[in-house]
């Protein structure tokens, strides 16, 4: 019985894209929501099997450490570095942002919450990061699933308020409140390559299956398997913090594949790892109780609130330090918050293309920085403050 839930775990994010190709509502809606709704929904009525925990608990490891190295092969660094100057400038600042507005959620908020260091690892990861290192915290701090659970379910209500403001009124807000100057184009050409690696439309994973692309891709999760079976065995030697050194270790050799020409050409391993990460919001979500989600925690909803808009506007007031145009703040807030997925569409919001390839690079560093910076800040918490 558990292999047949295993099975339709793992092939319920195909029906959902298939699905996005066919309804706005659900494309608007997006994968990931659907997945983590339906996950707590299978979750809450009673129909898994009693022992099923130990099946969901091995589909979030699993594919989480699957889902890093995909995620990175993709990654040009020296490329993005020559495209995005501007770009990297900002997302440099929002790093500043995010470790400042944390220090004082630690603080402050933090300080009086059962191991607040744990959020601020997981906040440092996610709003430089992703979901990817949302996740990658949860299994390297060895965050219990309630936990993660409750921020992660806030992150998106509240980054749901965010990303309608900064595709809407936050251009005029910036340039009016704090003076960050219109944005003016350098280089008007947009790299449809870069632009595709973040693409998690329907359209992007249909391509898969289409021509040599599928046999490179196996091969690409061959290496992904033997990333992982190799920094599992190294971190296994590393008593105490083993978690920690295995999923930075995914992340290092991830990266530095990444720098191996015909790995980084292989197409749609970024899709590919997404769709892995579809499965684990689907997994974790079906461990969520309804009545967590219910009763509100309001030390934990106010902690996501400051970090997300108190991130934004210390970023905005760097970026009027540095002088950061508008549209350059915007976009690098948008892929460090709410990642690269989200860039295309505030970017269409904004109607500037241009803005595009610095949101996707920043984005995707974000991805590659995100578990260092975020096991970094939740260690020097809990043993400085």
């Amino acid at each position: 019985m558990n292999v047949i839930f295993i099975i339709a775990f793992v092939l319920f994010p195909s029906l959902i894209i298939w699905l996005a190709a066919k309804s706005k509502i659900i494309k608007t809606i997006g994968v990931v929501l659907i997945c983590y709704f339906a996950g707590i929904l299978v979750g809450n009525i009673g129909v898994l099997p009693e022992n099923f925990q130990g099946a969901q608990t091995m589909m979030q490891e699993i594919s989480v450490a699957m889902a890093l190295p995909l995620l990175l092969f993709s990654l040009d660094v020296k490329k993005w570095f020559r495209i995005a100057k501007s770009g990297f400038i900002s997302f440099l600042l929002v790093v500043v942002a995010t470790a400042v507005i944390t220090l004082v959620l630690q603080l402050t908020v933090a300080g009086k919450m059962e191991d607040g260091w744990k959020y601020a690892g997981m906040a440092t990861a996610v709003y430089i990061g992703g979901t990817p290192n949302l996740a990658a915290m949860k299994t390297a701090l060895e965050v219990d699933n309630d936990v993660y659970m409750l921020f992660n379910t806030y992150d998106m209500v509240i980054s749901l308020v965010y990303i309608l403001f900064m595709s809407s009124v936050a251009r005029v807000f910036f340039q009016k409140v704090f003076r960050l100057r219109p944005y003016q184009a350098v280089d008007g050409n947009r790299d449809q390559e870069t632009a595709d690696i973040g693409d998690e439309s329907a359209e992007a994973f249909g391509k898969i299956f289409h021509g040599p692309a599928i046999v490179r891709l196996f091969l690409a999760l061959l290496l992904s398997g033997a990333i992982v079976a190799l920094s599992s065995f190294v971190g296994g030697l590393f008593q105490g913090n083993s978690m920690a050194v295995t999923i930075l270790l995914i992340t290092s050799l991830g990266i530095a594949c990444s720098f191996i020409k015909p790995i980084r050409d292989i197409k749609f391993t970024f899709q590919a790892g997404m769709y892995i990460i579809y499965v684990f919001c689907l997994a974790v979500a079906s461990m969520a109780r309804v009545d967590m989600l219910i009763n509100i925690d309001w030390s934990v909803l106010w902690y996501v609130t400051i970090c997300i808009f108190g991130s934004m506007l210390i970023h905005a007031l760097l970026c009027k330090l540095c002088k950061i145009d508008s549209d350059t703040m915007i976009i690098t807030s948008v892929s460090t918050v709410c990642s690269a997925p989200f860039v295309p569409a505030v970017a269409s919001a904004l109607k500037n293309k241009n803005i595009l390839i610095s949101g996707l690079a920043t984005g995707i560093m974000g991805y590659a920085l995100g578990n260092y910076l975020g096991v970094g800040i939740a260690m020097l918490f809990k043993n400085l403050v």
